[in-house]
């Protein structure tokens, strides 16, 4: 919890800012002419080298106390971390950029129920509601993407969900873990596979430049999404989070003048309907805990 008023001001401006940064990630994908593959390694290699410094910095500042063994929970989570990242950027390529972030904006629920089926961890019944209310949104979007050639980004969409709600299960499993940490690895490892099954440096002048910059905003995203969400309270940042989907469709309007078709629309304004009221109840329950 926050000591003064001061550092939760701090906590919510850069825990929004994290989640303005993550919203450029589908801008940022279909303006660079390169592979998905490419991308990831490109946005793996950036990231990994930003990550690192910040957690090198980190653990000067705590007096090296923090551990920088993975062991093989944080090579897990490495390793899983990465491949939900590749259909991540892959599902962008495919589909609408509000498909995608509409569609990962139900990972929440998405880990409550794989939490229930893997360790048997009980979910509350608002959560319950809550998903089958999103599950629906997304049964809309899916559906209008038969025969148009965005089922398969779709897919790819709802893939890197599962993927994320597996990550987030494994990160409160392996407490113990250097989170940050793994997540520098994992980016590397992205790195490391697409030099050795592309050609990275195959790109024009005009996406390395934007390659760079991806990898510098999806670092800068964690870094200021870890930094603000040591000053608020979960419930909050978990609010304040979910503003990524509507930056996300805002971005993709601005700047790629993308107007996803009605259906993928209707039932996005169901997932993120279910989505705020659920964070905004448990933000409500957490202040009326702290009054």
């Amino acid at each position: 919890m926050p000591d003064t008023a001061a550092e939760r001001t701090i906590g919510i401006i850069l825990v929004s800012a994290s989640a303005a940064v993550f919203g450029l990630t589908g801008v940022l994908t279909k303006s660079i002419h390169a592979d998905a593959l490419t991308i990831t390694c490109w946005r793996g290699f950036v990231g990994s080298i930003l990550i690192s410094l910040y957690v090198l910095w980190r653990r000067r500042q705590s007096g090296g106390r923090e551990s920088l063994r993975l062991g093989w929970r944080g090579w897990l989570l490495a390793i899983e971390g990465a491949l939900a990242s590749i259909a991540f950027i892959s599902a962008f390529k495919f589909t609408f950029v509000a498909n995608v972030a509409i569609i990962y904006a139900t990972a929440p629920f998405v880990t409550a129920l794989l939490a229930f089926i893997l360790v048997r961890e009980r979910f509350r019944l608002q959560t319950l509601a809550a998903a089958a209310v999103s599950l629906s949104g997304v049964a809309i979007m899916v559906w209008s993407g038969f025969g148009t050639g965005h089922l398969f980004g779709d897919g790819l969409a709802l893939l890197m969900t599962i993927g994320s709600a597996l990550y987030m299960i494994m990160v409160r499993a392996f407490r113990d873990t250097p989170v940050v940490w793994a997540g520098a690895v994992s980016a590397f490892l992205l790195f490391v596979l697409g030099w050795f099954v592309t050609d990275p440096l195959a790109v024009s002048a005009r996406d390395a430049v934007l390659l760079v910059a991806f990898g510098t905003s999806f670092a800068l995203a964690s870094i200021l999404w870890t930094e603000g969400a040591r000053l608020i309270p979960a419930a909050e940042s978990g609010l304040l989070g979910s503003a990524e989907v509507p930056f996300a469709i805002l971005f993709a309007f601005l700047f790629l003048a993308e107007v996803p078709p009605a259906a993928s629309m209707i039932g996005g304004a169901i997932v993120l309907c279910a989505v705020f009221a659920h964070a905004g109840r448990d933000w409500q329950a957490a202040r009326q805990r702290s009054a």
